[in-house]
């Protein structure tokens, strides 16, 4: 901390990074909207703007109302007590983030917006046959119980923090995993689009309609990580949060170049979609580790995330439907990059954050490893029986999925009686559809109109 600041100058500081770090988080809600417009077919776009759109905006009010206090308020080992409504704003009663002098409503909307990334995680998998109701019932659950009570766990100073020392330090496990977790529980009982596998269980490609938009997602989503991962130091005195930054950019720029390379090996080709996946998988990776690890470490956990993720899209394609790969790119890599803790760990950053020791490559122990392990594992189980309860509740009352028809019809249509793209699908006043022709073509049908018009007056 500067001497030279005034005790009041530092709060201002500090509040005024998170909330930058904030608002970055939050964009990326458009990383995942064109990231899923793009991996969908055009009959299923438009749903996708007013499902992102309804998810956060319920979990804006569900976690304001009680899942802050859940996630932050007090120290019980199982979930917070205070804090409901946001009905204070003494630090002191939020003591997992009491090392910050940023000011509590800041503190809130920085972790609100993970919240809000951990519920959108749980929809890709999910495209272009769910019910859109399904979103906002499971989007209740979710932003006010589930995710506080588990990112109390490992962020609030619960059980998985106090007790073992697990280290997480932007959320592989509390967001990513979570959100895939989530996921798989919806997609177990959604079932693949109709045309997905054959009789004999081979699978098909169902193309997205937009790879360019796909990759805008992949750069907004890389940009917003800076506010994710960076910010999560909740405060810029120190400067800190510029080796967080450099940390998650080299694991990004590394996970392209390995889901490339393993792409072209696999597939004999540089395929579009696992480049983007290859990002995202390594930002996911990096996100646990970004405040334990030093430089040298994170092109190595990029660069498994991103060989990893090509591999696991290949393998999970064949028994389940996910069209956007989110069980492979925030599951699968959610783990390495928890479990990544256990092996990069520097002793000094476990140190200066107070949390759990040194990975196996400083200290030669497998104690990390383990406790990292053990909230994998613990928070995989209560997320998957939690969601699966609900998502089978929802499926035995409300509806899960819309019918053969209406699938083959799409979603924007039947949902929303409206198309994304309303000029492929119906006639448009004002907007005729004339097949391409030589210019010599075009004058001759100019004659032809003006001699029309010509013998008409």
């Amino acid at each position: 901390m500067d001497p030279t600041l005034s005790g009041d100058a530092i709060p201002a500081i500090e509040t005024l990074w998170v909330l930058v770090a904030a608002i970055l988080v939050m964009f990326m809600q458009v990383g995942f909207m064109f990231l899923e417009v793009g991996f969908s077919r055009m009959k299923n776009v438009g749903t996708v703007v007013p499902k992102v759109l309804a998810n956060f905006s319920i979990a804006a009010l569900c976690y304001w109302a009680v899942g802050f206090a859940l996630a932050f308020g007090g120290s019980g080992w199982f979930a917070g007590t205070e804090g409901t409504f946001l009905g204070t704003t003494n630090g002191d009663l939020f003591p997992a983030m009491a090392f910050s002098s940023a000011a509590v409503p800041a503190k809130f909307l920085f972790q609100f917006v993970f919240c809000a990334v951990s519920l959108a995680i749980v929809w890709g998998t999910t495209l272009e046959r769910i019910k859109f109701g399904a979103y906002l019932i499971y989007a209740v659950v979710f932003s006010a119980l589930i995710y506080p009570i588990i990112s109390h766990w490992i962020f609030g100073g619960g059980w998985l923090q106090a007790n073992f020392g697990m280290q997480d330090f932007a959320g592989s496990t509390v967001v990513h995993l979570m959100g895939a977790t989530g996921a798989l529980a919806a997609l177990l009982l959604l079932g693949p689009r109709h045309g997905k596998y054959n009789r004999d269980g081979q699978p098909n490609v169902i193309p997205g309609h937009n790879m360019p938009l796909v990759g805008l997602a992949v750069l907004v989503l890389w940009f917003g990580w800076f506010g994710f991962n960076a910010g999560s130091t909740l405060g810029a005195i120190g400067l800190r949060f510029a080796d967080v930054a450099v940390v998650t950019n080299l694991a990004a720029a590394a996970g392209v170049v390995g889901a490339l390379g393993v792409s072209y090996l696999r597939v004999k080709a540089f395929d579009i979609g696992m480049a983007g996946n290859g990002a995202i998988a390594a930002l996911v990776a990096i996100t646990a580790p970004s405040g334990y690890v030093e430089f040298w470490a994170a092109p190595i956990i990029g660069l498994v995330a991103g060989g990893l993720v090509v591999v696991c899209i290949i393998a999970i394609d064949k028994l389940v439907d996910d069209p956007v790969g989110a069980l492979s790119a925030h599951g699968v890599a959610g783990i390495w990059g928890t479990l990544a803790c256990g092996l990069f760990t520097s002793p000094r950053l476990a140190e200066l954050n107070a949390i759990g020791k040194g990975g196996l490559f400083y200290t030669g122990s497998f104690e990390q490893i383990g406790v990292q392990a053990l909230g994998i594992v613990a928070s995989f189980a209560a997320v998957f029986t939690v969601s699966f309860l609900v998502f089978y509740a929802i499926k035995s009352t409300h509806g899960l999925r819309v019918t053969e028809e209406e699938e083959r019809r799409g979603l924007d249509i039947v949902e929303h009686g409206m198309w994304g793209y309303p000029e492929q699908f119906m006639p448009v006043p004002g907007s005729e559809y004339h097949p391409p022709n030589t210019p010599a073509a075009r004058q001759t049908g100019l004659a032809s109109v003006l001699s029309a018009r010509t013998q008409e007056g």
